[in-house]
């Protein structure tokens, strides 16, 4: 089992920034897949960022490239979102995800943190 625990989340300004932390514990290995996804209201939970620790590969979803940058903290079982220029509608509940296997397939992320709410405000 692995269990998440993701923090960070909150209120902030369109343009501002945000960091987002997911501490991963249990039984980690080293070809683990972790992510952040995403649902906002009234919309299907999607995949945002993603982070090979194989092979510190990354995936972005489009509307985020530029502007969120996703890594792993050095030493520990543990990731990164860092939300730049945030937009309106990134607002969401953002979902901290891990499992082993291909970091863009849903199927891969078998772990799943409770979430943590942003809220970007024009």
């Amino acid at each position: 089992q692995v269990q998440l625990v993701e923090s960070g989340g909150g209120m902030v300004q369109a343009g501002g920034s945000l960091r987002l932390a997911c501490a991963a514990s249990g039984r980690v290995f080293g070809s683990f897949a972790m992510a952040w996804f995403r649902q906002g209201p009234g919309k299907e939970r999607g995949l945002v960022a993603a982070l090979s620790w194989k092979d510190d590969s990354t995936w972005y979803l489009d509307s985020v490239k530029g502007r969120f940058t996703l890594s792993r903290a050095s030493g520990e079982n543990a990731v990164f979102l860092q939300m730049n220029r945030v937009e309106p509608e990134d607002t969401a509940v953002y979902y901290c995800a891990a499992g082993s296997g291909q970091i863009t397939l849903r199927s891969t992320y078998r772990y799943w943190g409770e979430g943590t709410q942003v809220t970007v405000s024009s």
